[in-house]
Protein backbone atom coordinates (compact mmCIF):
# COMPACT_ATOMS: atom_id res chain seq x y z
CA UNK A 1 0.00 0.00 0.00
CA UNK A 2 3.10 2.45 0.66
CA UNK A 3 4.15 1.85 -2.58
CA UNK A 4 0.68 3.18 -4.21
CA UNK A 5 0.82 6.12 -2.12
CA UNK A 6 4.24 7.11 -3.35
CA UNK A 7 3.77 5.89 -6.90
CA UNK A 8 3.39 9.35 -8.39
CA UNK A 9 6.43 10.43 -6.41
CA UNK A 10 8.69 7.44 -7.68
CA UNK A 11 7.31 8.77 -11.25
CA UNK A 12 8.45 12.13 -10.62
CA UNK A 13 11.99 10.62 -9.79
CA UNK A 14 12.93 8.69 -12.43
CA UNK A 15 11.09 11.12 -14.92
CA UNK A 16 13.90 13.28 -13.78
CA UNK A 17 16.16 11.11 -14.13
CA UNK A 18 15.71 10.33 -17.44
CA UNK A 19 15.55 13.79 -18.69
CA UNK A 20 18.77 14.17 -17.00
CA UNK A 21 20.46 11.64 -18.71
CA UNK A 22 18.99 12.72 -22.03
CA UNK A 23 20.46 16.25 -21.62
CA UNK A 24 24.06 14.94 -20.99
CA UNK A 25 24.96 14.28 -24.10
CA UNK A 26 27.15 16.32 -25.68
CA UNK A 27 26.50 18.10 -29.34
CA UNK A 28 29.01 15.71 -30.46
CA UNK A 29 27.34 12.30 -29.52
CA UNK A 30 24.31 14.06 -31.33
CA UNK A 31 26.26 14.59 -34.60
CA UNK A 32 27.35 11.21 -34.46
CA UNK A 33 23.70 9.46 -33.95
CA UNK A 34 21.97 11.35 -37.20
CA UNK A 35 21.81 10.05 -40.96
CA UNK A 36 24.86 10.85 -42.77
CA UNK A 37 24.01 14.01 -45.22
CA UNK A 38 23.26 11.12 -48.23
CA UNK A 39 20.91 9.20 -46.33
CA UNK A 40 18.69 11.95 -46.14
CA UNK A 41 15.91 12.83 -48.68
CA UNK A 42 15.95 16.18 -50.27
CA UNK A 43 14.03 17.20 -53.74
CA UNK A 44 16.73 16.21 -56.07
CA UNK A 45 17.38 12.88 -54.41
CA UNK A 46 14.90 10.67 -53.82
CA UNK A 47 14.87 8.38 -50.38
CA UNK A 48 15.93 4.79 -51.39
CA UNK A 49 14.57 1.53 -48.37
CA UNK A 50 16.03 -2.05 -49.15
CA UNK A 51 14.48 -4.85 -47.59
CA UNK A 52 16.25 -8.11 -47.54
CA UNK A 53 13.11 -10.73 -47.03
CA UNK A 54 12.23 -13.53 -48.22
CA UNK A 55 9.42 -13.38 -50.30
CA UNK A 56 5.92 -15.49 -49.45
CA UNK A 57 4.88 -18.67 -51.61
CA UNK A 58 1.31 -18.80 -52.67
CA UNK A 59 0.67 -21.15 -50.21
CA UNK A 60 2.28 -18.97 -47.27
CA UNK A 61 0.40 -16.50 -48.63
CA UNK A 62 -3.05 -17.82 -48.89
CA UNK A 63 -2.69 -19.17 -44.96
CA UNK A 64 -1.57 -15.65 -43.74
CA UNK A 65 -4.86 -14.17 -45.24
CA UNK A 66 -6.69 -16.70 -43.83
CA UNK A 67 -5.16 -16.28 -40.31
CA UNK A 68 -5.96 -12.41 -40.78
CA UNK A 69 -9.59 -13.20 -41.73
CA UNK A 70 -10.06 -15.09 -38.80
CA UNK A 71 -8.53 -13.17 -36.42
CA UNK A 72 -10.48 -10.52 -37.87
CA UNK A 73 -14.21 -12.32 -37.43
CA UNK A 74 -12.61 -13.50 -33.63
CA UNK A 75 -12.07 -9.44 -33.38
CA UNK A 76 -15.76 -8.32 -34.22
CA UNK A 77 -17.26 -11.24 -32.82
CA UNK A 78 -15.82 -10.45 -29.07
CA UNK A 79 -15.64 -6.69 -29.35
CA UNK A 80 -19.84 -6.67 -30.85
CA UNK A 81 -20.62 -8.38 -27.28
CA UNK A 82 -18.73 -5.25 -24.76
Amino acid sequence: MNILKNFEAVFVVALGVAVAACGTGSDASMAAASAPQAMIATPSTMAVVTVAAKRMSAVEKQRSLEDERRLAKEGSATGSRI
